[in-house]
C-alpha cells in the first residue's frame, strides 16, 4: 500500500473569503468538502498525481473521482477541490468531432462558419483520416512551413503527457512547421533581461527566503502579488512561500506595494499602498533613481565595479539630452503620486537593505522591456545585489520562487526533437498578424522575420481564444487557414472554432511522472492515472502515436516505448544523475509503490544569495553579457536602432494611457490581472465560478467615486467597451482600485452573443475583447494587454443568458 494511502489527512489549508473583492488570504485549519460519487460504491482507493496546483492525492469512489488531499505538508489550494468538478464536467467533449461544413467540403468549406457550425460525431479512424490526408496535401502543397503548431499554453503537468512538446514531436518527424518563440506570459522582460543581466530571470533561481527574512529592511512590491499567484506553477508547486509570507508578517518589516490596485498581499502584510496610474511605472522609478543621486543615495562604487553604461544613462535622467529632467516633480504629473511620497520612498529604499520583488504584469505594457531594465537599474544605484536580503527578483510572486534548492538529479521530459524549419515567431503578438498578413516582414531583437502563408493550425493543450488579445481581430484571422485541428477536453472557445477537435484525457485518466517545484527540485511524484479515461478521449501521446504510424514513423516517435515504458525511462536518467550527486533513489518499482522521492535541501542552500559569486569576483563569475557587466546601457540594443527601444531605460509614453488625448473618449484604464480562482482560463467550468461571478459575468471591479458618476451600483450589469469590442461584467464597488482605473480579470470563458461573427459581444465578461494586438516594440514583441483605455455603462433591461459553458449543438 501507498504511503498516500496510509496517511490521515488533517492539514494546513489555504482558505479565502468568498467575495471577490476580499481582504487579503487567510491561513487557517480545515476540511473541504467531497464531490458525492453518483454511482453505487464498490470500491474506494486513493492514488498520488499532480497539477499546476501543487501535487494531490485523489479521492476515487465508486469509479468516480471525487475530490483530493494534500501531498504530505502542503497548503490544499482551494482551486483544487474543483479537480474533480472539472474532469466530470458536462461540457467534456466526448467523442471525435468535425465541423459539419468542414465534413461536407473540407478545406474548401466556408470559414467563416467556425464559432458558429454545428459538429458532427465522427469515428477516431475517419478523424485520422480527414487529418493525415490534410497534412499530406498541405506538405505536397505549400511545403511544411505552411503548418503552424502555437501551443505552449498551461497544458497540463507532466514530463510524457506534455501537449504541446508531443504535437511539436510528431511534425518534426512529418517534416517540420512553422514555430513560436518566447512566453506570452514574459516575452517583454525575457527579451531585455538578457540584454542587461545576461539571464532570462523570470524564470531564474531568487535569493533564498531565509536571507530576506533575516537580512531585508524594506520590500518593494512591484506589481506583485505574491499570495494569490503563488498557488500556481509551470510544475506542481511546493507552496513554501506560504509559510515564508506568513514569517514575514511576523517579522514586521518595511513594506511598500506599489500598484494601480490593493492586492491581497498588500492588505495582509499591512503594506504602505502606493496606487500609482496603471503604465507609469518607469516614470516613478526614474524620479527615484533622480532622488538617489542628487541626494547622494547612490552607491557609486558598485556602478563603477559591476555595472557599464551609467554614464550614458545619467544625462537622460538628468534632462541633458531630451530637455527633461526626470524629478520626482515631472513624475508627479504622470504616475499621480505626490513628489514627497516619491522622495520618501528612494530614501527608505537606501536606508537599509531593500529587495525590489516585481510582478510579471509592469511587462506587459506598451514598451514593456522598459520596467524591468529600470528595476535592475535601480538595484545597481543602491549597491545591494548578491548581497543576502538586497537586489531584485522577478519570480517571488510564482511557484514559490525564492524557496531553497534542494541538492537532486534533474528529471528529463520527452522530447520535441529537431524541427526541420527554422521558422519561429514571437508567440506574445503575432499570431494574429502571422494570420492576417502572409509576407509580413517584422523585427524581433536584432533579427528579420518574414511570415509564411499558414494553411494549417494545431493547437493542443490550450485555448488562445480565451488568452490571445483583441478577440475581434483573432476571429477574422482565424477565418484564414484551409483547417484548424484541436486536442481539447472541453467545448472551449478554442475547440468551437475549430474544423477537427480531438477528445483528450485528463491528467488523472493517464500515469505520468514529475518534480517538485521548478524552484526547489525537492521531489519527485507518481502520477498515477487515477481512473480510467472517459468516453472516447485518449492522451495526447497516444493520439500522436496514432497519427505516427499512419504516417509512417510511429517506431521513430514512440522509440519502442510505451507509457510506463517511458516514465521508467525518464526515473533511470535521474537515477543515473543521483548516483554521480552520491544521492539514493529507490528502485522504480519502490519509487511508485510509494509514491514520491524527496531529496535534501542543503543549509547554505537556504543562505543561497543570487548574484552572490558575481559580487564577489565579476572578473571569475562574469555574466552573461557582452561586457560581463550589468548593461544600463546596451551597445547591442544600440546597433538595433529601434525607435521604440533606445539603449538605455527610458519613459516612453505608451500608445493608450490616461494621461493620453485619447483618454478624454475613453476615461477608464482598464487592468487585466490574473485570477484568483483559476488558472487563466482553467476551471471556470467548475462550481468555482459560485466564489467570484456576480449576476453570472465576471465581475469588474471600480472605484465609489468612479461608480457614483457613472450610476453604477453593486452587482448591476455594465458594458465594457472601445473601438476593439465590447464585454460584459457585473460591478464589484471597492475602494481596492484607484479612481480612473478598472479591473477585469482575464480567463473568463468567451460567450458571443452572436456566435462566430466579428464585432459580437462578449456576455460572459473575456477581457481580450478589448485588449490591442501590439508588441511591446520591436526588441521583443511582447504582449501590452494591461495598456487598455475602455469607456463604462450601465446596461439596461435584462441580461442576456451566458451560454459559454453550453456545447455546440450536434454534439
Amino acid at each position: 500500500m501507498s504511503d498516500f494511502k496510509k496517511k490521515g489527512i488533517t492539514r494546513r489549508v489555504f482558505v479565502k473569503s468568498a467575495a471577490v473583492a476580499t481582504a487579503a488570504v487567510s491561513f487557517a485549519p480545515g476540511v473541504f468538502a467531497k464531490r458525492l460519487p453518483s454511482k453505487p460504491v464498490l470500491e474506494s482507493y486513493s492514488e498520488p498525481t499532480a497539477t499546476h496546483w501543487g501535487s494531490v492525492i485523489a479521492d476515487v469512489s465508486g469509479g468516480e473521482f471525487i475530490g483530493i488531499k494534500p501531498f504530505k505538508d502542503d497548503y490544499p489550494i482551494p482551486m483544487t477541490q474543483a479537480l474533480a468538478d472539472r474532469v466530470n464536467a458536462e461540457n467534456r467533449i466526448k467523442y471525435p468531432m468535425v465541423r459539419e461544413g468542414y465534413l461536407k467540403h473540407g478545406y474548401r468549406s466556408n470559414k467563416s462558419m467556425r464559432g458558429r457550425d454545428r459538429f458532427v460525431r465522427v469515428s477516431w479512424e475517419k478523424a485520422y483520416e480527414l487529418i493525415t490526408k490534410e497534412l499530406k496535401r498541405i506538405k505536397k502543397k505549400y511545403g511544411n512551413e505552411a503548418i503552424f503548431a502555437g501551443s505552449v499554453d498551461w497544458h497540463s503537468v507532466g514530463k510524457l503527457h506534455a501537449a504541446p512538446t508531443l504535437l511539436r514531436r510528431m511534425l518534426n518527424l512529418f517534416g517540420g512547421f512553422t514555430d513560436d518563440t518566447g512566453d506570452f506570459s514574459v516575452q517583454a522582460a525575457m527579451t531585455i533581461l538578457p540584454h542587461v543581466t545576461g539571464n532570462i530571470e523570470v524564470y531564474d533561481r531568487q535569493t533564498a527566503w531565509p536571507t530576506i527574512l533575516e537580512y531585508t529592511d524594506t520590500i518593494i512590491l512591484w506589481g506583485a502579488d505574491l499570495l494569490k499567484n503563488n498557488q500556481i506553477g509551470w510544475d506542481p508547486p511546493d507552496h513554501y512561500a506560504y509559510d515564508a509570507i506568513k514569517e514575514l508578517k511576523k517579522r514586521n518589516k518595511k513594506i511598500i506595494s506599489i500598484d494601480p490596485r490593493l492586492t491581497d498581499t498588500a492588505e495582509y502584510l499591512n503594506a504602505e499602498w502606493i496606487p500609482i496610474t496603471p503604465n507609469t511605472d518607469v516614470a516613478m522609478m526614474l524620479a527615484i533613481a533622480h532622488t538617489l543621486y542628487k541626494e547622494n543615495l547612490y552607491d557609486k562604487d558598485f556602478l563603477d565595479k559591476y555595472t557599464v553604461g551609467f554614464d550614458k544613462f545619467l544625462p537622460y535622467l538628468l534632462g541633458k539630452t531630451d530637455g527633461v529632467e526626470k524629478t520626482p516633480q515631472w513624475a508627479e504629473k504622470i504616475t499621480g503620486i505626490e513628489a514627497d511620497t516619491i522622495k520618501k520612498i528612494a530614501r527608505t529604499m537606501a536606508k537599509g537593505r531593500t529587495m525590489i520583488m516585481s510582478g510579471w504584469a509592469i511587462q506587459r505594457q506598451d514598451h514593456g522591456e522598459q520596467a524591468p531594465w529600470m528595476i535592475v537599474t535601480l538595484a545597481a544605484m543602491l549597491g545591494q545585489i548578491g548581497l543576502p536580503g538586497g537586489g531584485f527578483g522577478f519570480s517571488y510572486h510564482y511557484a514559490s520562487g525564492g524557496a531553497p534548492e534542494a541538492n537532486a538529479p534533474s528529471l528529463l521530459g520527452i522530447s520535441a526533437g529537431d524541427n526541420p524549419v527554422k521558422t519561429e515567431i514571437p508567440f506574445a503578438h503575432a499570431v494574429s498578424d502571422l494570420l492576417l498578413h502572409p509576407g509580413k516582414v517584422i523585427d524581433f531583437n536584432g533579427e528579420k522575420i518574414k511570415y509564411p502563408l499558414i494553411k494549417l493550425i494545431w493547437w493542443a493543450g490550450g485555448n488562445p481564444l480565451s488568452h490571445q488579445m483583441n478577440r475581434n481581430r483573432q476571429i477574422k484571422a482565424w477565418r484564414r487557414p484551409d483547417t484548424i485541428i484541436v486536442n481539447e477536453i472541453y467545448w472551449t472557445s478554442t475547440a468551437k472554432f475549430a474544423d477537427i477537435v480531438l477528445p483528450a484525457n485528463t491528467t488523472f485518466e493517464r500515469n505520468d511522472i514529475e518534480v517538485i517545484s521548478e524552484y526547489t527540485n525537492k521531489y519527485i511524484v507518481a502520477m498515477k492515472k487515477v481512473i480510467d479515461p472517459l468516453y472516447e478521449s485518449k492522451s495526447d501521446y497516444d493520439i500522436f502515436a496514432d497519427i505516427s504510424k499512419r504516417l509512417g514513423f510511429y517506431d521513430k516517435f514512440t522509440e519502442g516505448r510505451d507509457e510506463m515504458g517511458w516514465i521508467k525511462h525518464f526515473y533511470s536518467i535521474a537515477q543515473k544523475q543521483a548516483k554521480i550527486k552520491n544521492l539514493k533513489m529507490p528502485s522504480f518499482e519502490e519509487f511508485w509503490e510509494k509514491g514520491y522521492v524527496e531529496f535534501p535541501v542543503p543549509e547554505e542552500s537556504k543562505r543561497w544569495v543570487r548574484y552572490g559569486d558575481f559580487r564577489k569576483d565579476p572578473i571569475r563569475n562574469p555574466l552573461g553579457t557582452p561586457s560581463g557587466k550589468i548593461e544600463i546601457y546596451s551597445n547591442t540594443i544600440a546597433k538595433y536602432k529601434y525607435d521604440d527601444c533606445p539603449p538605455h531605460p527610458a519613459w516612453l509614453e505608451p500608445i493608450e494611457w490616461l494621461g493620453s488625448k485619447k483618454a478624454k473618449r475613453y476615461p477608464f484604464h482598464l487592468l487585466s490581472s490574473h485570477p484568483k480562482f483559476r488558472l487563466h482560463s482553467q476551471l471556470d467550468n467548475t462550481w468555482l465560478r459560485s466564489l467570484y461571478e456576480v449576476n453570472e459575468r465576471e465581475p469588474v471591479w471600480i472605484n465609489p467615486k468612479d461608480a457614483k458618476r457613472y450610476g453604477i451600483k453593486e452587482n448591476d450589469v455594465v458594458i465594457i467597451y472601445n473601438s476593439r469590442g465590447k464585454l460584459m461584467a457585473a460591478a464589484v464597488i471597492t475602494d481596492r482600485i484607484r479612481e480612473g482605473v478598472i479591473l477585469v480579470h482575464e480567463g473568463a470563458w468567451y460567450d458571443p452573443d452572436k456566435p462566430g461573427e466579428i464585432g459580437a459581444m462578449c456576455k460572459h465578461g473575456n477581457v481580450n475583447l478589448v485588449t490591442l494586438d501590439k508588441g511591446t516594440s520591436k526588441l521583443a514583441q511582447g504582449n501590452i494587454a494591461n495598456t487598455v483605455l475602455v469607456k463604462i455603462k450601465k446596461y439596461g433591461g435584462e441580461p442576456p443568458t451566458v451560454t459559454a459553458f453550453v456545447p455546440p449543438a450536434g454534439s
